[in-house]
């Protein structure tokens, strides 16, 4: 592989944005300098426009739906929307009292949602870059913001352990969802984006309906502290893992357990968190020090498929392949383990990392797989390898191997298109990588 280009940026990134077309990178940093970097035809990618107004971190950074502006987020307290074309800032939005912290683009381009450490959330024209409403109610700092499909409600979440559902077009509270006494660790939209799942220390799971904005069902199973959640893709079941060593399948029409998964040879197994197969039939989940477990859950037979407990390491990252029939796991020890998500065949033991795997990534065809992590024994240093996803062989060697990353490879992220990588390092600067036809 040949390194495009090095996005130097004096410390740490705090905000990434792709356009939806894949050609453009906005990156913010901790001097409030934004960057724009554009993909060419031939040769490098270049720094189109480097953005200067903030004043302080760049916390936010969100395309407009039609890829013509971008929106960004500081706690210098304001939000500024440029005009990609020329670099332009075109609007200084300034009615913040605190620094902002939340961004959020309208699915129908037309509103901005921006929430801040005063504990406000305020709605922008997006066109014409007023303030159209002020949203008050929140006692704690707006740290989230989402809008429904629609674009027609806005969901918010702040440390006051609250969630709130407002009408955007009336600028109105529906409802206060005082679920939580406690702390938020997970939410979770259903498929059809009307109800919404939300978990924390609480230790119970919580539904909401979108529509009346009203908490209307409450699973209580968990004992401790709720991690994940996830809704499978039919929209049949909800799963829940926690650190009380159980996973739990809901029925979220009823509000019924239907299974609890566990670990019957290690009762004190811990689970990190959830995901579903792209056809919703199995479920996998990373554990600490107990490998990867892959479920199915389908409605015939809910029992454990395969287990990885042989693996004496901690699998820190999973993921599925697109077509969901192999799953990847990153281990503490170097390797990359590449299993058959059918019955648990190891397929691939990928050994070339001298530290431990921080990252991984398929590509979007699944013909290539990125893993990322430390270097042996050096904190400020990390390795990149590509691999032959498509090989058949128990071990391999790296198609591409980017060996002395300057710092950790704490992230990947493949371009829509597939040839090309980026890298995200902990020294605080992000590497494009074009990759070679492997043919």
């Amino acid at each position: 592989g040949t390194l495009l280009e090095e996005v130097p940026h004096p410390g740490t990134v705090f905000a990434l944005a792709w356009s939806l077309d894949g050609r453009l990178l906005a990156s913010g940093d901790f001097a409030g300098t934004i960057r724009i970097w554009q993909r060419q035809p031939t040769g490098p990618a270049r720094c189109m426009q480097t953005l200067s107004g903030h004043s302080n971190w760049v916390r936010g950074l969100a395309f407009a739906p039609g890829g013509s502006r971008l929106a960004s987020a500081s706690w210098d307290g304001t939000l500024k929307l440029w005009e990609l074309e020329s670099g332009r800032c075109l609007e200084t939005l300034e009615e913040h009292t605190e620094r902002v912290q939340a961004l959020a683009w309208s699915p129908d381009g037309g509103m901005l949602a921006s929430g801040s450490f005063d504990h406000t959330i305020r709605l922008w024209d997006a066109q014409e870059g007023t303030l159209r409403a002020v949203l008050q109610g929140h006692s704690g700092i707006v740290y989230g913001l989402v809008f429904t499909p629609d674009s027609r409600h806005l969901l918010s979440g702040s440390d006051d352990g609250t969630l709130r559902l407002w009408d955007v077009e009336r600028g109105e509270s529906l409802r206060v969802l005082k679920g939580y006494a406690a702390s938020l660790y997970d939410l979770d939209w259903s498929p059809d984006g009307t109800q919404l799942a939300s978990a924390g220390s609480e230790t119970v799971v919580s539904i909401w309906e979108v529509a009346s904005a009203r908490r209307y069902k409450v699973l209580d199973g968990h004992r401790l502290t709720v991690y994940g959640l996830a809704w499978s893709p039919d929209d049949s079941l909800l799963a829940s893992s926690g650190w009380d060593s159980a996973i739990r399948l809901w029925d979220p029409t009823t509000g019924t357990c239907v299974q609890i998964l566990r670990d019957s040879d290690h009762p004190d197994a811990v689970f990190y968190g959830v995901a579903w197969s792209p056809d919703g039939k199995l479920l996998a989940c990373g554990t600490y020090q107990q490998g990867v477990q892959v479920w199915n859950v389908t409605a015939t037979a809910r029992s454990q498929r395969w287990a990885s407990r042989q693996l004496p390491t901690w699998i820190r990252r999973v993921a599925w392949s697109p077509d969901g029939a192999r799953l990847v796991g990153g281990g503490d020890d170097g390797h990359v383990y590449v299993w058959d998500a059918s019955d648990g065949r190891l397929l691939q033991r990928l050994a070339g990392h001298q530290g431990g795997v921080t990252s991984v990534a398929w590509s979007p065809d699944g013909s290539r797989l990125a893993s990322g992590g430390s270097g042996q024994g050096q904190a400020d240093s990390g390795e990149l390898l590509v691999w032959d996803a498509r090989s058949g062989a128990h071990s391999g060697k790296p198609v591409h191997a980017f060996v002395g990353h300057p710092g950790v490879v704490s992230a990947l992220n493949w371009v829509p298109g597939g040839e090309v990588l980026v890298s995200g390092g902990s020294d605080g600067r992000l590497r494009w990588w074009q990759m070679h036809s492997l043919e």
